[in-house]
């Protein structure tokens, strides 16, 4: 069973997962980032694969994507520095970005490493759900890699379901129509819009996404899905001064 299955099949609530940029905020800084997080006890890790064009990242994402691929980070890279992945985490692993790349890499090469290496999803914005459907869900499929699909404030709730007929893993419920970035609350359209969601009784878990950034935007995401995905607010605790190890505990024991 894919590892993100299994977690949803175990756990139901206060999912908590965590994306960071790989390459940042030093190039191979990826294998101690994700042993640190699952040390502190997250639920599951998004590895970003920076991006020269990250259209729905806010600044604190971008600039962490410059700075990696500045590091040399690639895919190729980051493959090789995930080769041995499964000796440090048994936690679910989903990478996480934009199109262009995984097109100029392959996709079925791009797949084939997942599957050596241990991913067990991906998470691409810009590939639409029935392209992906069309083309490439027997590949996913064959390698075991589940393709999270993501819903927003803008897509119609018929749209909602269907794509909720079709996804495996989790919806990734965008809270906003803006970029990425930290908030200090939801608005009551937010909260609105949450409730909807949780209305229409999906089969497949949600996860909330954009705008958590502490332990109180984290309970509020909870309360009306399994759980919630941090990125702005976890890579500026990576900025901070001091040991890195340090910076993560001290980060996620406050969430």
């Amino acid at each position: 069973m894919n590892r993100i299955e299994k977690l949803f099949r175990t756990k139901k609530k206060n999912i908590l997962s965590i994306y960071f940029t790989a390459g940042y905020p030093e190039l191979n800084d990826t294998l101690s980032i994700i042993r640190e997080l699952d040390d502190s006890g997250v639920d599951m890790i998004e590895i970003g694969m920076p991006f020269s064009d990250p259209i729905a990242d806010g600044p604190v994402i971008q600039r962490s994507s410059e700075k990696a691929l500045l590091n040399g980070m690639s895919l190729n890279r980051l493959f090789e520095q995930l080769k041995h992945v499964r000796e440090t985490t048994d936690l679910p692993l989903i990478l996480m970005g934009y199109i262009n790349p995984f097109f100029r890499f392959g996709i079925e090469n791009f797949l084939q490493k997942c599957s050596e290496t241990g991913i067990d999803g991906s998470i691409i914005p810009d590939l639409p759900v029935e392209e992906y459907r069309d083309s490439y869900e027997p590949l996913f499929e064959k390698h075991n890699i589940i393709n999270i699909f993501l819903v927003s404030p803008q897509t119609p709730f018929e749209r909602i379901r269907y794509i909720d007929s079709i996804a495996k893993g989790f919806l990734y419920i965008v809270s906003t129509a803006s970029t990425t970035g930290a908030t200090n609350s939801f608005d009551n359209s937010q909260i609105a819009y949450f409730k909807k969601i949780n209305d229409l009784n999906l089969k497949t878990p949600g996860l909330i996404g954009f705008g958590i950034s502490d332990k109180a935007t984290f309970e509020q995401a909870c309360a009306y899905t399994n759980g919630a995905i941090i990125g702005s607010a976890f890579i500026r605790a990576l900025d901070k001064e001091g040991p890195l190890g340090d910076n993560i505990h001290r980060f996620i024991s406050k969430i």
